[in-house]
C-alpha cells in the first residue's frame, strides 16, 4: 500500500510503499476514502523539517532536554545513533479521515466490515491507503453525511473542544483570532450555539468566507475594524471569550485578546501561538486563561486511545470520541457546513506535490483534502494470534541445532524495528559479516520500511506466519512489546528457529509455563534472552580479575532507574507488566553471572508512593544480591553501580564507564570515555550468531534464563506477601 511520509532530518517526501498493517484485536481495519491535510499543524511539522539541525532544536526545546538527559545516561555513541535514527527516518503525516471498514478486529461489536467510519489520531489516521484504528478513535458516519465531509472529523472535534473550554452561552459575544481551518470551524460552531462571532485575520479572503458562514463581522487585527465591531455588538464591555486560533510567533493575538476582551472574560488557546501574556492587562481583568488540548478527554491517554477503555459518561461527558461524533452529527444535520472550506480536492497520487504547493505558498488553502483509489488490496492483512495458556511440560534433553555448511550466512527475522532494535541491535547485526537481515514484520507498516531502508533487510512484512513458515530464516529476534514476548518466542520456537527475545521472557508464570511447554514440544531450546550486561568487556574483565571465591559474597546493585516521560508504553502496568518485571531481569541476570549461580530466594521491599524497590536474592552457597531499582534518585547521577564483595575483594562498576578490584594494596582499573560506555549488546550478538551458526550451546543455558525470569517475577509475590519467597515455590 501507498503512505505519505516525511525525513525529518532531509525533509524529504514520498509517497512510500509500506506493507499493509495488521488488524490488531481492539480496532479496524480502515480503507481509506478520504483524509484532510490540517494546512496549520501538518504544514508546520513540514516547515520544521526543512530547517537546519539548529533550526530544529530552537523549534523543540523539550527534545533538546531530553537528548542531553540521553547523554548523560547513555553516552555520545547512543544518544547519536538514537537521535539520528529517529531524525533520519520517515514519519507519517495526516490524522483525520473517513474510510471504510476492511477488517474487524478481536472484541469490536459496533461496526462490521463494509461500514463507513471517521477516524482520528496522528499515529492512526495518516495519509495511508489502510490504517488499523483501535475502538475509541473512530465513529460510525451518520447516513446522511458524505465521505468527503465525513474527512474533517477531527478537526471538528479540535474545534468543538476549544468551544466547549469557553463555555459560551446563548447570546454572548466571541472573537476567534485566526480563521485558518479551526478558527473557521470555531466560527461555525459559536454561531450554531447562539453565540455572536467577530473574527480577526490579516486575509480578507478568510475574513470575507467566515462573514458568508455565520460571523457577525471580521477584519484584520491590525486594523480598527475588529474593534468597532466587538464595541458595537457588546456595549463597549468588550467579548465574553477569546478563541486563539491563530499560529507563529507573534505575541499579536494575546494582546489583542486582552484589550478586547470584558472583565473576567475568557481566553482559550487552540492553536499554537506565542503567549507571552502582558501581566497587567490580564491581571486588571483578572482573565481566565485556558487551554484546550486536542480532541477532547482521552487524548494521550494509552488505556483509553489505544486499550478502549471509555470514561463513564457521568463523569465525563465529552471524550474525544462523543466529540468526533457529535461533530459529524452536526454536520449531517446542516449546522455546519464544511463544503465551502474545502479548497482542493487532489488525487492520493499527486500528495507530494500537494504539499510542496501548499509548503511553498503557490497552493493558498484554508482545507485540502486527498482523494483515494477505489481497489481491494492485493495482499489481506493477518489477524494476531491469541495467547494460549498450557500447563507446566517436564523439560527433557534438547536436540543441538546443525552445523551450517560453510560460507552460508545466518539469515535473521526481526518482529519489531523500535527504538531499541534499532538502536542497539540492528546496528551491530547490520555490519557483521556472515549475517543476512531477511525480513522485518512488525504491525506498524512505517516502521518496517524504515528499518528495510535504514539497515537493508532483504523484505518488509506485516504477516509473521509468513516468516515463522519461511525455511530460509535461521533466527528470529523478538523486539516487540512486553505483553507479546513469550507468545511470540512460543511461536519461533514450534517453528523450529532460533529465537533471540528482549527482556522480559514471559510477564507471568502461565507465560513462562507456556514457553518451556514449546520447548519440549519441538525439542527445539535454541534461546537467548537479551541480558546483556554480563558481556560487557569492563565487567567480563573485573570477573576475570576478581578470580575465584571460597566464601559467600555480598552484592550491592544500584540502578538509579528515573522517571518515565507521561505517556510512556512502560507505564501501562495493565497490559506490559510493572517496570521491574520488564527490565529487572537484567540486574538479577548479571548478579547470578557474578555469583555464579542462580537464586534460591526472593525477598522485596517497596517505599509507598513510588515505583523503588529493595529486591534481595538469596544464593545456595549462602550469597546475597541486593537490587536498588528507585526512580526518585538525581538524573546527573549514574545509571547503574555495583560493588562485589567477598574473600578480602571489591570490584566495582560504575556505569559500565569504570571497573576496579581491590585485592589487598593492589589495585586494579579499567576505563573508558563516557562515549564508549559498552553495556555488552555487540558481544551479545556475536556470541548469539555463532551459535547459531555453528549449532554449538546457546550463549546463556536454558536453566539460568528460567532461573532469571522466575526470580524477577517472584518480586510481586514477594512484595504480596511480605515475606520470602522460595523460588521452587514460585515456579
Amino acid at each position: 500500500m501507498k503512505q505519505v511520509v516525511q525525513n525529518y532530518k532531509s525533509g524529504e517526501l514520498a509517497l512510500l510503499d509500506v506493507p499493509v498493517p495488521g488488524c490488531k484485536p481492539g480496532g479496524v481495519l480502515v480503507r481509506t476514502a478520504y483524509s484532510l491535510i490540517s494546512t496549520g499543524t501538518e504544514l508546520m511539522k513540514v516547515s520544521e523539517a526543512g530547517m537546519s539541525m539548529l533550526g530544529k532544536a530552537r523549534s523543540r526545546p523539550d527534545q533538546v532536554a531530553k537528548v542531553v538527559q540521553s547523554l548523560a545516561t547513555n553516552g555520545v555513541p547512543a544518544t547519536y545513533r538514537k537521535v539520528m535514527g529517529k531524525l533520519d527516518s520517515y514519519t507519517p503525516l495526516g490524522y483525520s479521515l473517513c474510510g471504510v471498514v476492511e477488517q474487524v478486529g478481536d472484541g469490536i461489536d459496533d461496526v462490521k466490515a463494509g461500514d463507513l467510519v471517521a477516524c482520528a489520531g496522528n499515529e492512526h489516521a495518516l495519509h495511508a491507503e489502510l490504517n488499523w484504528v483501535p475502538k475509541n478513535l473512530y465513529t460510525p458516519v451518520p447516513d446522511s453525511l458524505a465521505p468527503r465531509h465525513a474527512a474533517f472529523g477531527t478537526v471538528g472535534s479540535i474545534a468543538l473542544q476549544g468551544v466547549r473550554q469557553g463555555e459560551s452561552r446563548l447570546g454572548e459575544v466571541a472573537l476567534v483570532v485566526g480563521l485558518g481551518l479551526i478558527g473557521q470551524l470555531v466560527a461555525q460552531l459559536l454561531t450554531a450555539s447562539g453565540v455572536r462571532v467577530v473574527g480577526a485575520d490579516p486575509d480578507p479572503a478568510r475574513c470575507e468566507l467566515a462573514e458568508r458562514l455565520g460571523a457577525a463581522a471580521c477584519g484584520d487585527p491590525a486594523s480598527p475594524a475588529v474593534e468597532s465591531a466587538v464595541a458595537e455588538l457588546t456595549d463597549g464591555h468588550g467579548v465574553d471569550q477569546v478563541y486563539l486560533a491563530a499560529g507563529g510567533g507573534s505575541n499579536q493575538p494575546v494582546e489583542l485578546a486582552a484589550r478586547l476582551c470584558r472583565d473576567r472574560g475568557r481566553v482559550v488557546d487552540i492553536g499554537k501561538c506565542r503567549l507571552d501574556l502582558p501581566w497587567n492587562a490580564y491581571y486588571e481583568k483578572e482573565l481566565d486563561v485556558r487551554f484546550s488540548r486536542s480532541y477532547g478527554p482521552g487524548r494521550y491517554d494509552p488505556e483509553y486511545e489505544i486499550e478502549g477503555r471509555d470514561y463513564p459518561i457521568g463523569y465525563v461527558r465529552w471524550t474525544e470520541r462523543r466529540n468526533l461524533a457529535c461533530f459529524l452529527d452536526l454536520v449531517a444535520r446542516g449546522r455546519v457546513d464544511v463544503e465551502p472550506l474545502i479548497t482542493r480536492t487532489a488525487d492520493f497520487d499527486d500528495a507530494v506535490e500537494t504539499y510542496q504547493r501548499l509548503k511553498d505558498g503557490e497552493l493558498k488553502a484554508v482545507a485540502v483534502l486527498f482523494r483515494y483509489p477505489e481497489q481491494a488490496a492485493e495482499d489481506g492483512p493477518s489477524a494476531d494470534a491469541p495467547v494460549v495458556s498450557v500447563p507446566v511440560v517436564p523439560g527433557g534433553a534438547r536436540s543441538a541445532a546443525p552445523v551450517r555448511a560453510a560460507k552460508t550466512p545466518v539469515r535473521l527475522a526481526f518482529v519489531g524495528a523500535g527504538n531499541y532494535a534499532t538502536s542497539m541491535l540492528l546496528p551491530h547485526l547490520a555490519r557483521r559479516d556472515g549475517v543476512e537481515l531477511s525480513t522485518v514484520v512488525t504491525t506498524t507498516a512505517l516502521s518496517a520500511a524504515n528499518a528495510q531502508r535504514k539497515f537493508g533487510f532483504r523484505e518488509a512484512t506485516t504477516d509473521l506466519d509468513a516468516v515463522l513458515g519461511d525455511a530460509s530464516v535461521d533466527a528470529v529476534f523478538v523486539v516487540t512489546r512486553h505483553s507479546s514476548h513469550a507468545e511470540l518466542t512460543r511461536k519461533a520456537l514450534l517453528a523450529g528457529k532460533a529465537v533471540f527475545v528482549e527482556k522480559p521472557l514471559a510477564l507471568t508464570g502461565e507465560e513462562l509455563t507456556g514457553v518451556l511447554e514449546a520447548v519440549e514440544e519441538s525439542g527445539n531450546d535454541r534461546l537467548q534472552v537479551g541480558f546483556n550486561r554480563r558481556f560487557a568487556p569492563l565487567l567480563q574483565e573485573a570477573r576475570k580479575r576478581f578470580g575465584a571465591r571460597t566464601g559467600p559474597a555480598s552484592l550491592r546493585y544500584l540502578v538509579n532507574a528515573g522517571r518515565l516521560d507521561h505517556g510512556s508504553w512502560y507505564l501501562q502496568q495493565g497490559t506490559e507488566g510493572s517496570r521491574f518485571a520488564g527490565e529487572g531481569g537484567h540486574f538479577v541476570d548479571t548478579a547470578s553471572w557474578l555469583l555464579g549461580a542462580d537464586p534460591v530466594s526472593v525477598y522485596a521491599l517497596a517505599p509507598s508512593g513510588n515505583e523503588d524497590l529493595q529486591v534481595v536474592l538469596g544464593y545456595p552457597d549462602g550469597s546475597t544480591a541486593t537490587v536498588s531499582y528507585v526512580t526518585t534518585g538525581a538524573a546527573g547521577f549514574p545509571k547503574e553501580t555495583l560493588d562485589l564483595v567477598a574473600d578480602g575483594k571489591v570490584l566495582q562498576l560504575d556505569d559500565f564507564v569504570r571497573s576496579s578490584v581491590y585485592d589487598g594494596r593492589k589495585r586494579w582499573v579499567s576505563s573508558r570515555l563516557p562515549k564508549a560506555r559498552d553495556k555488552g549488546q555487540s558481544a551479545e550478538l556475536a556470541a548469539f550468531v555463532r551459535a547459531v551458526r555453528t549449532g554449538g550451546p546457546m550463549p546463556v543455558p536454558l536453566g539460568s534464563l528460567v532461573a532469571t525470569t522466575a526470580a524477577t517475577l517472584a518480586v510481586r509475590a514477594a512484595l504480596a506477601g511480605g515475606a520470602p519467597v522460595t523460588l521452587a515455590e514460585a515456579r
